[in-house]
């Protein structure tokens, strides 16, 4: 997810996407460590985009 498309979501929808991202990010990870999973550069692209978001929120947080 790239920051132009966080930056006009609110902050509910941040929230949401979050949690979902997380879960998949964990899911990724469990799978990808019983077998190998076909794009490993997802996990990376998922964790990112995780810190993307919560970046986002911390910062309209402290304004």
């Amino acid at each position: 997810m790239k920051q132009s498309e966080i930056k006009n979501l609110s902050a509910a929808e941040l929230q949401e996407k979050l949690s979902q991202l997380r879960k998949t990010y964990a899911d990724l990870r469990n799978a990808h460590a019983i077998s190998p999973i076909e794009n490993p550069l997802q996990i990376r692209s998922i964790r990112r985009s995780v810190a993307r978001i919560a970046t986002e929120l911390t910062k309209r947080e402290l304004q």
